[in-house]
């Protein structure tokens, strides 16, 4: 029998984690966002609040988001009226529609990566569900094991209301999952639906009505490994290192509140300004080991949290127009979908890059930063070396 100091000492990975794999989805459900006002206070019978209806359609018109994806559609919202309003009792409707389809979509992400690695999934070892919008025990963790037909035996975590931020968080994860025990293939899934955040315009709660403007459905969901096989296994990005960041004083810039009408997400005015103030301060700290002195030296895959916040880190770094082109490309057709969206970003960025015929994942550059922003207010860093695209 092996002894308490032989299980000690499992070897670990020689290498840094890497992407292996990266699958996305989203409901069948598509709303261009020319229309959304129009749907939207039609759908919550607000269409006495002109005023406020007509302030709605310039933000969603100032939005930078051409389309949209959602699990709820109209039909739902009439079965569940009390979803449709400002706050109305309606937290059981709510669960009972995100705890059945947020694993579901996470699954659709899931086996497109699954397809994509190439690999058995018994070789999946661990599995890490990021989700903000469901809650329950058992978690989406045991439930996408079930649908995914994963070995009962696999490690599993589960990551609940960490904000847009935590993708990253969950990457962060992962990369120690990874490189602490040899073999480690680590499946990251972040699903996140819409409709526990949902509800009718009120003029006493502007902040929640841009809200409303922003956040669509979405799922990604990506292989993390260390020691790639050799032609078997071919990495995307590496994450080098990571670096979470708390700004100060932040705590009240973006909460959300679990209530009786469903989660209720205050967007401070503010926040885009501080992110814009602090960017700069939080990647010094984060790249430093590179030595960098042009930001625009590096490639950039940041969460799109919405058009003002993107405008105010490329002002904040002096970034050329086109270093946030992949998150504002992922802006524009599905606007904000919470802990997927940067991983969303990743994706179009390994993508654009092969079409491009650029010789690396990360636009033709060998380093790259990892960034998405998340209450408290936290930025998740990882710092990112690519790999050739063919």
């Amino acid at each position: 029998m092996g002894t308490v100091e032989d299980v000690r000492m499992t070897p670990r990975a020689n290498g840094l984690a890497t992407i292996l794999a990266i699958g996305t989805a989203n409901p069948s459900n598509c709303v261009p966002q020319e229309t959304y006002p129009d749907y939207y206070f039609r759908v919550t019978n607000s269409e006495h609040m002109t005023e406020l209806k007509n302030k709605f359609r310039v933000v969603c018109e100032k939005s930078m988001t051409k389309q949209r994806y959602f699990h709820l559609t109209e039909d739902i919202l009439k079965e569940n009226p009390n979803i449709a309003s400002h706050s109305l009792p309606s937290l059981d409707a709510r669960m009972a529609i995100t705890l059945a389809e947020v694993p579901k979509l996470g699954q659709q992400a899931a086996e497109k990566a699954i397809g994509e690695w190439g690999q058995p999934k018994s070789k999946i070892t661990h599995l890490i569900f990021c989700t903000i919008t469901c809650c329950n025990m058992p978690g989406p963790d045991c439930t996408l094991t079930n649908l995914l037909g994963l070995s009962p035996s696999v490690k599993r975590f589960t990551i609940y209301n960490q904000g847009c931020g935590s993708g990253g968080t969950a990457l962060r994860m992962a990369k120690d999952l990874a490189e602490n025990n040899a073999g480690a293939r680590v499946l990251v899934v972040c699903s996140d639906i819409y409709a526990m955040y949902f509800r009718g315009p009120s003029p006493d709660n502007v902040s929640d009505v841009v809200a409303q403007a922003l956040f669509g459905d979405g799922a990604a969901a990506v292989i993390v490994g260390s020691d790639p096989a050799a032609g078997v296994e071919r990495p995307i990005f590496e994450l080098a290192w990571a670096v979470p960041v708390l700004f100060p004083n932040t705590e009240d810039y973006g909460p959300g509140i679990w209530t009786e009408a469903g989660i209720l997400h205050t967007l401070h005015k503010y926040i885009p300004a501080m992110i814009g103030e602090n960017v700069e301060k939080g990647m010094k700290e984060a790249v430093a080991p590179l030595r960098i002195s042009d930001w625009n030296s590096l490639f950039w895959i940041v969460h799109p949290a919405g058009r003002a916040v993107l405008d105010k880190v490329e002002e904040g770094l002096s970034l050329l127009p086109e270093k946030l082109a992949c998150s504002r490309h992922v802006m524009t057709l599905y606007g904000n979908m919470i802990s997927p969206t940067s991983l969303f970003v990743m994706d179009e960025m390994r993508k654009t890059s092969a079409l491009k015929g650029l010789s690396t994942t990360g636009e033709g550059l060998d380093w790259g930063v990892f960034c998405a922003f998340g209450p408290g207010t936290t930025m998740e860093t990882i710092i990112l070396r690519s790999f050739p695209t063919n």
